[in-house]
């Protein structure tokens, strides 16, 4: 006898024959002729190449946060915060959900103890991607498409890809250079004409790529068309906060805007440690969740749990504890706060250096008050791109403008970035 999981299938028949390309074809279709590699990774590569071998190169295209000598900009607190876990715990597997003092932690956080605090739930994910692959997965259904800015991080598209879904724009800016409130509104109504729910995902304070934050008139215009389009179907909007902490306003000042919907829509958050606590590489996350009824919020809590079984089982252990201890200790948090801020400096006075800079020489790009990246527009960003390799600064580009990195690049190679900009958009334009 033959034991098998009631699940199982009884044995398959022969297959039928093949021929030998198809023998040595092992990829299913979906999977065949993906990119090796993320593309702003090959353009560091290839930066980084050529600086190795002697050449004055400035590499404006990775999204980690480098001191003035090319250095990656650490926090120490956060290091003594990992030393001082337990081993056997650190070492231990963390529950699938994640530790609940790291939850709790993480909404207090972002709420404090007002009422959305009382009506959130959260799942610990490996950084803010995890958060952002489990709100595709279980609000979304195959074949839907996700709504965000035409601006977005690039693997907003791969993951909607690899889970059978898919990404749909709108305009980001107007003809005045502000959120563009009424394309938001047409595409969510387009949108849910033709599927029978809707994912919007706002990366904000700081949007990556254009560096640009939604203020107050911003927020109130999308928060009416969230409210008009709400009580049809199931909306949800997704916040990427990644780099919230560096903004100009308060990281969770538009809270105020989206919490007199709550019920009407869900919120979610995509909560990260990699920016706020320099540590990309630790895959620290939480995606929280906040609705006003408790049944939807105890089925989303089962999803979302279900899902991280099924996709990376548990999150790093060592991580969530020591996260935990600088979100709860008032000593460490206090010291976390300072370190943050001497970072935030750093950059802040790249932003303005290249404010200044931008714009005595005429440079056309969003608004930018604070974040790693600024983005400038351009008829030709590929050519932009190329004529910028060519005089050793790397950027990245993108349609109808080139990502500029100035969390990795030193204050004092801001002057040659613009000058590298204007001379790349003359290539083009003349």
């Amino acid at each position: 006898m033959i034991w098998r999981t009631p699940e199982s299938s009884p044995p398959a028949p022969h297959a039928l024959p093949v021929n030998a390309a198809a023998l040595n074809n092992h990829l299913i279709s979906d999977s065949q002729g993906r990119p090796a590699d993320d593309p702003i990774f090959a353009l560091n590569a290839e930066a980084t190449r050529r600086a190795k071998a002697g050449e004055s190169i400035v590499n404006a295209t990775l999204g980690a946060l480098m001191d003035d000598d090319g250095r990656l900009a650490t926090m120490p607190v956060v290091f003594e915060a990992l030393a001082a876990v337990p081993p056997e715990r650190g070492a231990a597997y963390a529950p699938i959900a994640g530790e609940p003092r790291f939850l709790a932690a993480v909404i207090k956080d972002l709420y404090g103890e007002g009422p959305l605090a009382a009506q959130s739930v959260a799942v610990a994910t490996p950084g803010g991607t995890g958060a952002l692959h489990n709100s595709v997965v279980n609000f979304l259904a195959p074949g839907d498409a996700l709504l965000t800015p035409s601006y977005y991080w690039g693997p907003y598209r791969t993951i909607a890809q690899h889970t059978g879904r898919r990404v749909e724009t709108f305009l980001m800016f107007d003809g005045h250079g502000a959120f563009n409130v009424s394309g938001f509104a047409k595409a969510l109504e387009g949108q849910l004409e033709r599927q029978s729910r809707a994912l919007i995902l706002l990366n904000t304070p700081c949007n990556n790529p254009t560096g640009y934050s939604l203020d107050d008139r911003d927020w109130a215009g999308l928060a009416s068309a969230l409210r008009g389009a709400a009580g049809r179907t199931p909306i949800a909007l997704c916040m990427d906060l990644a780099y919230a902490r560096f903004g100009a306003a308060p990281f969770n000042h538009w809270v105020r805007h989206i919490q007199p919907l709550i019920g009407e829509i869900l919120l979610l958050v995509a909560w990260t440690a990699s920016k706020s606590y320099a540590q990309y590489g630790a895959r620290v996350g939480a995606l929280v969740a906040t609705h006003s009824s408790a049944d939807e919020r105890d089925h989303i809590k089962s999803a979302l749990s279900f899902s991280c079984r099924g996709t990376w089982s548990n999150c790093n252990h060592l991580g969530m504890l020591a996260i935990t201890e600088l979100l709860e200790n008032p000593d460490l948090r206090a010291r976390a706060d300072t370190e943050r801020q001497r970072l935030r400096s750093l950059l802040d006075e790249r932003v303005a250096a290249f404010n200044r800079a931008a714009a005595k020489a005429g440079l056309v790009y969003p608004r930018y008050e604070g974040g790693f990246f600024v983005t400038v527009f351009t008829p030709d960003a590929e050519g932009t791109a190329e004529r910028m390799k060519a005089l050793g600064v790397y950027v990245v580009p993108m349609d109808g403008a080139v990502r500029v990195a100035l969390c990795s690049t030193p204050l004092r190679d801001v002057p040659r970035v613009v000058e590298a900009l204007v001379a790349g958009l003359a290539a083009v334009v003349s």
